[in-house]
């Protein structure tokens, strides 16, 4: 029996991986977070399987579902949304499941930056504007963030950054990265990406709380902040693809005689 923590993507079922899929497919029990994870993921699990929504649970209560499922040697579909390596909650499952001795694995998924950049239709990577990305998030309800992982540390770098978790704090961000990025710096908050009810508002720091305020949006929400966000297209071509530009694949002499 084994635990397969898997990523489901950020909402567009079709976005799941095809290694996910086949496990939900071929688990007898899938338990997954049915406040971020559409039903029609889990509806490919199999006819009779044990499928339950585990948002109004507690950790105790999902880890007994998975002793159960053990006990009778059952596979067990763990779905989290997006990649579970990111805000899934999975370490502390895994660290019961250590200690329980119930063998598990992990299925990556589509993270909600990268599905977000599809939507907007961007590259977060631009040539000398920005080639760094931080995913972050900002101090909740759930836990304070770790010492030296406040924005305004992180803003420092002048990466772009993806603060997950963090819609209601929006007038922090601003406050925090302003004398960093500047006021006018582009930021955009993407709510459910992909889903049918996805929502994109587009701002500046400055801007983007009363923009934000006015859609009344208060959670699952993605805070896009940098330079790389403005669709600016004045940067340089990467030397990825230049003619000029030898690499272990093409040669001038090769491209020369082409």
């Amino acid at each position: 029996m084994t635990v397969h923590f898997i990523g489901a993507g950020p909402g567009a079922p079709d976005l799941i991986t095809l290694r996910g899929l086949r496990l939900i497919e071929e688990c007898p029990v899938c338990l997954y977070a049915g406040s971020l994870v559409p039903e029609e993921i889990v509806a490919s699990a199999p006819a009779d399987a044990r499928v339950i929504d585990t948002a109004p649970m507690t950790l105790d209560e999902i880890i007994a579902e998975i002793e159960d499922a053990h006990a009778k040697g059952f596979d067990t579909a763990r779905v989290h949304s997006g990649d579970p390596s990111l805000y899934g909650a999975i370490a502390e499952q895994i660290r019961r499941l250590k200690t329980l001795g119930i063998p598990y694995d992990i299925t990556p998924g589509v993270p909600a930056f990268a599905a977000a950049a599809a939507e907007l239709g961007l590259e977060l990577t631009i040539p000398e504007v920005a080639q760094t990305i931080i995913l972050t998030r900002t101090t909740m309800k759930a836990s304070a963030m770790p010492a030296g992982e406040d924005l305004a540390t992180l803003g420092a770098s002048g990466a772009t950054l993806a603060i997950h978790l963090s819609v209601r704090n929006l007038r922090y961000i601003e406050r925090e990265l302003s004398p960093l990025y500047g006021g006018d710096c582009p930021t955009i908050v993407i709510y459910r990406a992909t889903w049918p009810d996805q929502k994109i508002i587009r701002g500046t720091l400055k801007n983007i709380a009363k923009k934000v305020r006015a859609e009344k949006l208060t959670r699952t929400a993605l805070v896009l902040v940098g330079p790389a966000l403005g669709g600016n297209e004045g940067f340089r071509d990467s030397a990825l693809y230049d003619a000029a530009h030898e690499h272990v694949l093409r040669n001038r002499k090769s491209v020369q005689s082409a």
